[in-house]
Formats: C-alpha cells, sequence, structure tokens
C-alpha cells in the first residue's frame, strides 16, 4: 500500500458517517476529549500569564521598585537623591514622605496610608496620571488637595469637589509625643488602579505631607525606580553602599515577592494537573483505537489477504492517531484561544448580573480578570498533545499488526 492509500483507510476509519461505524463514534469521542482538555488548559494559562503580567506591568509600576530609608528623617534627600541616581541601573529616585492617618467625612472615618509626592517630579506621573487633566491640574494648584484610592473614597462615600479631615496621631515618624494634628483638605480626585492600592493609599503635596508627618523639610526616604526587576536586591545593596552610615533599603520583592512567587508557583502547579487531563484523553485515544481494531479486524484480515503488510496496517492506524489528535489540536486550541477573551466579559457580567465581586483587592492584587494569551502556550500545549496522541497509537497499531488474517477469518465463518 502506499500512503495515499494507507491515508484513505485512516480517513474513513476516522471521519466516515453513516449506520454501524463505531470507529468514527469512538473516534468522535478521542477528539472531543482533546478538544476540552486543550481549550481548558489554554484558558487557564492565559488567566495565569495575565496575573504574572498585571504583577509586572500594573502592581509594579505603581509600587517603588526600591525604597530607601534613614535611621532618621532625611532632611538632605537633594544630595542623596543625587547619589543614588548615579548607580547606572537606577533610572528614576524621587522623594516621598509615607504617614499613617485617619481620613473622616462626617461621622465616617477610615483609615490610609499618607504619602506626600512631588507634584511637578517624575515621581508624581505613576499615580498621577491616572487622573482626569481637570484631576490632575485642581492636585497640582491646591496645596492642601488630596487624592484618594476609589476603594477608601467609596467607604466614606467621598466625591470630588468634598472637604476631608486628616488626623494624624501625635508623634508621627520622628517618635517625639506631641499633640494629634488635624488638617482638612479638599479632596482633588480619586484614582482607580485596580489593584490593591485602590484600598489603601492617598496622595499629597510632599511639603503637606512632611508637616503633618511632624518632619518639617524632611522626608521618608527615596523611591528608586530600576531597569532591571528581578536584580533589585543587588541594586539596593550597591545604592545603600554609596550612602553614608545609617541608610538601608527595601525592595518590591519584600513586600510582593511572595505574591508573585505564589502565581509563578500556581501556573505550575495548575499546568502540571491539566497536562495530566491531556495526558487522560491521550489514554482515551489508545482505547478507542484498541475497540477500533477489534471492530475492523475483519477489514484487517482482509487487507492483509489483498496484499497490505504488517506494517501498512500499523500506518493506518498511527495515522488515525495524528487525524484524531491534529482535529482535537486545532479545535481545542481555537476554542482555547476564543475562550480566553472572552473569559473577562463573562466574568464580568456574571458579577453584575448577580451583585458580587468574585476578584476584589481586599484580597486579591487585582479587581478583574487578567488575561494574556501567548503563542507560546498555545504551540506547546498543541505540540504535548500531538506528541501523547501520537504515542498513545503505536500500542493499537502493534495489536493490529500481529492480527493473524487466518484466525480472523476463520472465527467469522
Amino acid at each position: 500500500m502506499n500512503w495515499a492509500e494507507r491515508r484513505r483507510v485512516a480517513r474513513r476509519y476516522t471521519f466516515a458517517h453513516g449506520h454501524g461505524h463505531l470507529s468514527t463514534f469512538l473516534s468522535s469521542l478521542s477528539m472531543l476529549g482533546l478538544v476540552l482538555a486543550i481549550a481548558l488548559l489554554i484558558v487557564v494559562l492565559s488567566v495565569m500569564n495575565g496575573f504574572d503580567r498585571e504583577m509586572r506591568e500594573r502592581i509594579l509600576s505603581l509600587v517603588p521598585h526600591i525604597s530607601v530609608y534613614s535611621h532618621e528623617p532625611m532632611a538632605d534627600w537633594r544630595t542623596r537623591r543625587d547619589e543614588v541616581q548615579q548607580h547606572p541601573q537606577v533610572v528614576q529616585a524621587s522623594p516621598f514622605t509615607q504617614f499613617d492617618a485617619l481620613f473622616m467625612r462626617g461621622t465616617d472615618i477610615e483609615t490610609a496610608q499618607g504619602i506626600g509626592v512631588e507634584v511637578a517630579g517624575p515621581g508624581s506621573d505613576t499615580l498621577l496620571a491616572l487622573l482626569s487633566t481637570a484631576e490632575r491640574t485642581t492636585f497640582v494648584r491646591r496645596a492642601d488637595a488630596l487624592v484618594l484610592g476609589v476603594g477608601i473614597a467609596r467607604r466614606l462615600n467621598a466625591r470630588v469637589g468634598e472637604t476631608l479631615t486628616l488626623i494624624v496621631p501625635g508623634g508621627g515618624l520622628t517618635g517625639d509625643t506631641g499633640p494629634t494634628r488635624f488638617e482638612s483638605l479638599y479632596l482633588a480626585g480619586i484614582v482607580e488602579t485596580g489593584t490593591e492600592l485602590d484600598q489603601g493609599v492617598a496622595l499629597l503635596h510632599l511639603d503637606t505631607a512632611s508637616r503633618l508627618a511632624g518632619l518639617d523639610d524632611a522626608v521618608s526616604g527615596l523611591r528608586l525606580a530600576s531597569n532591571d526587576l528581578f536584580q533589585v536586591r543587588r541594586i539596593a545593596w550597591e545604592v545603600v553602599n554609596q550612602l553614608p552610615v545609617g541608610h538601608y533599603a527595601t525592595n518590591w520583592m519584600m513586600t510582593h515577592g511572595n505574591l508573585y512567587a505564589a502565581i509563578q508557583l500556581s501556573r505550575d502547579l495548575v499546568s502540571i494537573l491539566l497536562f495530566s487531563i491531556i495526558a487522560v484523553a491521550a489514554f482515551n485515544v489508545v482505547s478507542s483505537l484498541v475497540l477500533v481494531v477489534f471492530d475492523k479486524q475483519d477489514n484487517i484480515a482482509i487487507l492483509r489477504t489483498l496484499g497490505a503488510s504488517g506494517a501498512d496496517i500499523a500506518w493506518i492506524f498511527v495515522l488515525q492517531g495524528a487525524m484524531i489528535g491534529t482535529v482535537g489540536v486545532i479545535c481545542g486550541s481555537l476554542l482555547g484561544a476564543l475562550l480566553s477573551q472572552l473569559v473577562p466579559g463573562m466574568v464580568a457580567g456574571l458579577e453584575q448580573l448577580l451583585g458580587v465581586r468574585f476578584l476584589n483587592t481586599d484580597v486579591y492584587p487585582v479587581s478583574f480578570l487578567p488575561v494574556d494569551l501567548l503563542l507560546r502556550d498555545v504551540l506547546t500545549v498543541s505540540g504535548v498533545a500531538l506528541a501523547m496522541c501520537l504515542v498513545a497509537a503505536i500500542y493499537p497499531a502493534r495489536r493490529a499488526a500481529r492480527l493473524a488474517p487466518a484466525a480472523v477469518l476463520n472465527q467469522e465463518r
């Protein structure tokens, strides 16, 4: 038999329709199992990739990569900023003042972390850039301006244009006992990042924050942005070493590293689990082809008596396994890619229908279901699934090749 004849017989066993075609029914079941397994794996991988992307591109663009502190309030921060910017992997350095405070509107009180930023400096671009032009302009022009995360604003029922009372306990960052400070601030804008920052961030002018924190002209430290996210430990160590004694640094891996590692670990574990589902689907190919061999043993015997060799019969069933795998891979990949793009909208619609939030920044790092469909994941899943189907077809093919035509035809008498 030539290859065209082998393919024709394999195609007939796989796709022929009509009465009594058990082989087609079994092949269809095998394809369906592959389609569902591949689609499910692609969707889950896309969601995990989405969380990974949001962690790197959204969250880490809003939080400092490295924070440099001093044991005392940093009064000479301008000099220290010039020093740390000399490091080749530090692309941005900006001062900040950080303190814990209470925000009061009427009888509603919420705790938040006040952060003072330079209004005209590069460090103000990340969060303030999310505001509308009018809100950003108001914040820049008013010394008493305040920007709240959307989570705090909702809990306070606060709206842009209202005046809130800021309460800072006595002592602040200096540790000195002093009177509690009260300040009336104008809510210039509400920022929504879709991350955990929405639940606890409040932005003020740097001068106002330093005064309320009891630091006068000093600041809490410097926030650094690096061009290499995964070398921040080394960069922070090198930066601190070039500063006078009494300075220390933290980095995003200390605050968000466990979350990033958990996302990576979850992705690996889920991938292993779902690849095992594909392996089960491939095992279904084995059982289906074994039943096809049993169903078609009289046809196999006739082909053998007409001159087909054992290798011809084996290749027919290997080709059938390849056809099952090819159709399952193509349909599963297309279905998985389609569902990956539909899942965020479906989840958002279900949240709106049920009136609940499946993802909330009180618990999760983002408030929506992110998706990032990568071609390499589709190709990897498709390649592994097709390879499993080819390997699964070897045993039924060898069994079909070993059938004795005389014994089979004698049973048919």
